[in-house]
């Protein structure tokens, strides 16, 4: 074994030695909240009235105002009797200012102890600071979770590509981009849905253990029924029973759901994955080419503003 392979041996154990003493001090945390009657994990509900972009996007209207809001932190700054720190939700991040005076001496020394990751609920007044950052004075503040895991490193965060798929989770709270693709994904669905509702078209649902597997050319899952005492497929197309729709008459019928291709693994390819099949009666390719045209173009309209 040469040098370089032994120092980066000795810097991976540092690594993971350091990793145990920050898991080992956060659950030595939490521990010490349990036990002044303080756990976290007991709290079910937090009031939230605002959100970090209806206060930004709204500043002028809500300044001085008091709001609630929770989030997690991300970053932390601390002045003696002042710190600052970002929270982040749903749509973003805002600066949240505490002040030992206005919390009081006991919050303010537990705040103290709060750890990057943690989700804790505030209330207080919109301001901007002598930076002019829009901000939040806090005047009560109140953990919520304690993250028992550190988050990935700021400047470096999650660049592993497997990792960020197998932690999806994580992937999410420290990549801006990606959650907002989640929502984008949501929002073409929901407009997807809404042009098809509109013309005619109504969704249903259809099995997804069939007992062959029909409507594509793919190597399917096979399980076992045990009180049928026979093989199912999970299916690899929803087409067999949407066709059937069709046959009994509902004319117009769309299905958006989880279809299962044993087969290969990509990027750009999961076994597992979401699909749209569409089916009209008395009708041509000409029509489900204009069809499938409204549906890009509104969606793209829908999430965009243009097409």
């Amino acid at each position: 074994m040469n040098e370089k392979n032994i120092n980066m041996d000795n810097l991976a154990d540092t690594e993971e030695n350091d990793l145990n003493e920050i898991l080992k001090v956060r659950r030595d945390k939490l521990q010490e909240l349990k036990s002044n009657n303080k756990d976290p994990f007991k709290e079910v509900k937090y009031e939230v009235n605002s959100s970090t972009s209806q206060i930004i996007g709204n500043f002028e209207s809500m300044e001085g105002q008091r709001v609630s809001l929770a989030g997690r932190i991300m970053s932390k700054r601390g002045m003696g009797k002042a710190s600052f720190c970002d929270i982040q939700d749903r749509y973003g991040r805002i600066q949240l200012y505490v002040r030992i005076n206005e919390i009081g001496k006991e919050i303010y020394e537990e705040f103290k102890k709060y750890d990057i990751g943690d989700i804790v609920g505030v209330e207080g007044e919109v301001f901007k600071t002598h930076k002019g950052e829009i901000s939040i004075k806090v005047g009560k503040i109140k953990l919520l979770a304690k993250s028992l895991q550190p988050l990935p490193e700021k400047w470096h965060g999650l660049r592993d590509v497997e990792l960020r798929y197998r932690q999806r989770y994580v992937d999410l709270i420290v990549n801006p981009e990606v959650r907002n693709t989640f929502i984008t994904r949501t929002n073409i669905i929901k407009s997807v849905r809404r042009y098809l509702d509109e013309n005619g078209f109504l969704e249903v649902e259809t099995p997804l253990l069939n007992p062959i597997a029909g409507g594509a050319a793919a190597r399917p899952f096979i399980t076992h029924h045990n009180t049928l005492d026979m093989d199912l497929y999970l299916r690899i197309a929803p087409e067999l029973y949407l066709k059937r729709l069709i046959v009994g008459g509902l004319e117009r019928v769309y299905e958006l759901g989880r279809v299962f291709r044993n087969e290969g693994m990509s990027v750009k390819h999961n076994p597992e994955f979401t699909i749209m099949e569409v089916y009209q009666a008395y009708a041509d390719y000409k029509d489900m080419m204009k069809l499938t045209e409204g549906i890009i173009s509104t969606a793209a309209r829908d999430i965009t503003g243009d097409t």
